[in-house]
């Protein structure tokens, strides 16, 4: 019995036609596997690009400095060492779906300025996200307090309320919570500061979710700056800590005078001599309400934490 390309090969040389060689013709089986390598190849390059998207989406949602990256790191101390150690082994247990989903772990860096601490905690941030697409927000803690205040002015025309509101849903949701600068300058939080913090991360303890916590206090001191609300939810936590010691690694101001400009003035003569000025008491830096009035509106002893 003919085949289809027999009879088509038969039909054309009745009409006069040319006939088809035999390699212009593909199977289906053969067909079938080129279309699908060719969907396959375009679905593979819109999952890259659409991942590409999303890294970098939770890159800006994060807030990171860009240049804290583990090989951007100087690393030459044994305080250093050991927290590149704990952090590569905290990023290569995201492998661990159990360890992940099951747990909530806490690293917490302590110690001398001008260490890295800060560098560390975002080298592990940037390898989370691009490792493993984790959400990952890095705040200031000083700057939230800061917000949460001012978010109660219910008077206030713009939108720092609902901003604050959408903050505090990030701040429970991410994956890794980064806090920087607790209790920075040695400071005590206030009693409802320590409640809103110490819910906050038994809320994310609960949620089985990550934290950092980056402070200039000893352990010791910590406890009694965060207040014991926030030290009882802090140990809740599987914790890591590493203490950082040693000079800051930032360029000092150094010893050299602020300006270089040369003053030119004769010795002896005052400088503008001969000329007088005008000023009333509430301009002269004698008067009594400059004088008495705090620098900045601080106050020695004044905790600036509400």
């Amino acid at each position: 019995m003919d085949n289809i390309a027999d009879k088509i090969d038969r039909l054309a040389k009745t009409l006069g036609k040319r006939t088809p060689l035999e390699k212009d013709y593909i199977s289906y089986e053969n067909l079938r596997s080129d279309y699908e390598s060719k969907a396959n190849a375009e679905i593979r390059q819109l999952q890259h690009a659409t991942k590409k998207d999303r890294i970098a989406s939770l890159h800006g949602n994060a807030d990171l400095n860009p240049d804290w990256r583990f090989n951007t790191l100087v690393n030459d101390a044994d305080d250093v060492n050991e927290a590149i150690s704990i952090a590569q082994s905290f990023i290569a247990a995201h492998d661990d779906p159990h360890w992940r989903n099951n747990s909530s772990h806490m690293m917490i860096f302590y110690g001398d300025y001008g260490r890295g601490k800060s560098h560390i905690a975002g080298a592990i941030a940037h390898e989370l996200i691009e490792k493993y697409e984790t959400s990952v927000l890095y705040r200031q803690l000083s700057s939230l307090l800061d917000m949460r205040f001012f978010s109660y002015d219910f008077n206030s025309k713009d939108s720092v309320g609902e901003n604050f509101r959408r903050l505090q849903r990030d701040l429970l949701n991410v994956d890794l919570l980064i806090l920087d600068e607790v209790c920075v300058n040695e400071t005590m939080l206030k009693k409802n500061a320590q409640s809103w913090l110490g819910n906050l991360l038994r809320q994310r303890l609960v949620n089985h979710k990550n934290c950092i916590l980056i402070t200039n206090h000893e352990l010791a001191d910590l406890e009694i700056a965060l207040g014991k609300y926030c030290a009882e939810s802090i140990n809740e936590y599987d914790k890591y800590k590493v203490r950082f010691t040693g000079p800051s690694r930032r360029e000092q101001l150094g010893p050299e005078a602020i300006s270089s400009t040369p003053v030119h003035q004769s010795a002896g003569t005052p400088q503008n001599a001969g000329q007088t000025y005008s000023q009333s008491p509430a301009q002269s830096p004698t008067h009594s309400n400059y004088t008495n009035r705090p620098q900045g509106g601080y106050r020695p002893g004044q905790d600036l934490y509400k």
